[in-house]
């Protein structure tokens, strides 16, 4: 087959860890240095409360009082974790997302579990896989994928998983867990998450499949179902990039992309239980799709790109913020426009596309402007402002005087000189690409 070929030597450490050392996990689990790390990262991630109503910042205090408790319920096996609070938060493409909210307790559990099984786990996963693992980001997947269309795998199988997390069968995920670890009362709190539960509108419903999202484990445990996935790959000697349940093959031809897409969807269903979305899911160029937020051009050394609908949420997004109809001071607004720009340009600013972000910061300012010119309401208070900020008399009468619109206005040679770029630069807008100067 021809995307055999130049099959990468990289595997991991092992296909499997073995159990035979993991007797007393729970005793590791309830150490106090691990306790203490787990309590340190479920303040600092914050959250909601759960169905208790507890925050985590009560937490500590909880423990002081319950800790020896707990640890007693953890170490005979017989801690009962509570229900999840059902969350639906709105997905940018459309639709809702359905979180479950452990409470506090739990997810201090659930964190200190997962610091014991990722440091055993992580190294026997796959090096294609880069979804919730230390020292590896969304970031490092793009560049991979960048690379392999680069040697010239110019086209992609892109998987899209259906309601993954929804739907990993337990009996599958347990047989994994079973395979590495030995510990009983592991095995059992691990399927005491899974079978929790999940409160809606008041009521608890059982939890038959799937990890809910929004608990510290679920991401662990997602890639150790998706791990027989990436042995699967590796064996037929595919070049593919897993990022939690996005993941792409890249292959020299669409004959290709069709029988592997073909198998892979059989393998899926028949062996994991899990459903493929024909309709989100597609074999086409690299430069037709999109990855994590990214895509790619079509020359012959491929340039990340941001992704046409990454762009048209964050127009969105900004346009939300600059709203001329808002009652906040530009400088506010401003302050509030940054710490999002901020956020994002630390993720898409990893683009090779700078004119893109030029772009985008002239439409920033240009918005600006125009909340601005908006502000300003009316000819006499125009033509006062221009005249303040050192426009000559008839330059400001006329700019005042014109008929256009405020989006047109705002890039007025008149308005741009009464408040130039540097206007911005005093009151800190962040910039996404450099200034022209200091």
């Amino acid at each position: 087959m021809a995307e055999r070929r130049g099959t990468e030597a990289t595997k991991a450490t092992s296909a499997c860890e073995s159990p035979a050392d993991t007797e007393g996990l729970m005793e590791e689990v309830c150490e106090g240095r691990n306790i203490a790390i787990a309590q340190k990262h479920v303040q600092a991630n914050k959250g909601s409360p759960g169905v208790d109503g507890m925050t985590v910042d009560e937490l500590p205090d909880f423990l002081w009082r319950h800790w020896p408790t707990l640890k007693d319920q953890l170490l005979t096996g017989t801690y009962t974790p509570q229900p999840v609070k059902r969350v639906e938060i709105p997905k940018p493409d459309g639709g809702v997302r359905k979180l479950g909210v452990p409470t506090a307790t739990d997810r201090l559990i659930q964190q200190a579990v997962l610091q014991v099984l990722q440091r055993r786990w992580d190294r026997t996963f796959s090096p294609h896989s880069f979804g919730f693992r230390p020292k590896r980001s969304a970031h490092q997947a793009v560049a991979r994928a960048q690379k392999y269309i680069g040697e010239g795998f110019r086209w992609v199988v892109d998987l899209d998983l259906e309601k993954f997390f929804d739907r990993v069968n337990h009996d599958i995920l347990m047989g994994r867990v079973a395979q590495r670890v030995k510990d009983k009362r592991m095995r059992k709190l691990i399927r005491a998450f899974l079978n929790a539960g999940v409160m809606e509108n008041g009521l608890v419903g059982p939890t038959d499949e799937g990890t809910p999202q929004g608990g510290p484990l679920s991401p662990l445990l997602s890639n150790l179902v998706l791990h027989d996935l990436d042995r699967e790959l590796e064996r037929r000697g595919l070049r593919f990039v897993r990022y939690a349940d996005d993941c792409n093959i890249y292959v020299r031809s669409r004959r290709a992309g069709e029988r592997v897409m073909t198998r892979v969807t059989r393998y899926l269903t028949k062996r994991l239980k899990l459903k493929v979305n024909q309709e989100k899911s597609a074999v086409a160029r690299p430069w037709q799709r999109k990855f994590l937020g990214f895509s790619f051009t079509s020359a012959k050394e491929p340039k990340r790109r941001i992704a046409p609908k990454a762009l048209k949420r964050f127009k969105e997004r900004v346009r939300e913020l600059t709203r001329r109809t808002r009652t906040v001071g530009i400088g506010s607004m401003v302050q509030e426009l940054s710490r999002y720009l901020v956020g994002w340009q630390g993720y898409f600013g990893q683009c090779q596309t700078p004119s893109v972000l030029h772009a985008l910061d002239g439409w920033i300012r240009r918005r600006l402007r125009c909340v601005i010119w908006k502000g300003w309401k009316r000819g006499r208070r125009r033509y006062a402002e221009l005249r303040k900020l050192g426009i000559p008399q008839f330059q400001a009468a006329v700019a005042a005087g014109a008929p256009s619109g405020p989006w047109r206005m705002a890039s007025h040679a008149t308005v741009h000189t009464a408040i130039p770029d540097a206007f911005f630069v005093r009151l800190r807008l962040h910039q996404m690409a450099p200034w022209p100067y200091a």
